[in-house]
């Protein structure tokens, strides 16, 4: 309840929160099963490229980066890894601050060059063909760019398309394809850096 001034005191002026979140959830829940499903059949152009960047983005966080590690340099191992760890949060933050400046349709761009992130680090986890960290630092920035412009342009497409009364159910739907991606390149990651350690 909140108090509002009146000319004799304060009068209280109850606002019902829970029976208007309830009218909203009976209004969301006009949606039919079918009506979801087609919903959700729209979104996947969205879903399954967030989802891919985000597998991939974390599989080289959770799997790779602990691996490239330069030696004879002025960052020991574990300073290595969280400057990764800080530069990847920079790049995150830059590209989703941006939105307002950079709008993209095709996220599946977004996921063939995470892809290919995956690739030349891998790559690199096993031949160390890149000579310096600082280049593995550019990296590392442009991975977490891409992340966060999936997410960030993600749900800036997904607010603007889908209509009002769809709108709500869409964006929760959409969460679910990050944390999907997420979920598996850590049930692949961690036994691939586990099996990799052990080849060392």
């Amino acid at each position: 309840c909140g108090r509002i001034p009146s000319g004799q005191g304060q009068l209280e002026e109850c606002t019902p929160i829970v029976e208007q979140h309830g009218e909203h959830r009976a209004r969301g829940s006009r949606l039919t099963f079918g009506e979801k499903l087609t919903i959700i059949k729209s979104l996947l152009k969205y879903m399954v490229p967030l989802g891919t960047v985000y597998f991939a983005e974390y599989f080289i966080n959770q799997g790779l980066l602990e691996l490239l590690f330069y030696r004879n340099i002025f960052l020991d191992h574990n300073a290595q890894y969280r400057w990764y760890q800080t530069i990847y949060q920079l790049g995150v933050f830059l590209s989703r601050s941006s939105a307002d400046c950079v709008h993209l349709h095709r996220i599946w761009i977004l996921a063939v060059l995470q892809i290919l992130n995956i690739a030349f680090l891998a790559a690199n986890v096993w031949t160390t063909f890149v000579p310096t960290i600082w280049i593995i630092f550019i990296l590392v920035l442009y991975e977490g760019m891409l992340g966060g412009a999936a997410y960030v342009n993600t749900f800036r497409n997904i607010s603007i398309e889908v209509p009002d009364e769809h709108r709500e159910f869409a964006l929760g739907t959409a969460c679910v394809a990050d944390t999907l991606g997420i979920a598996l390149s850590g049930a692949i990651a961690v036994p691939l850096h586990d099996y990799l350690c052990r080849l060392a």
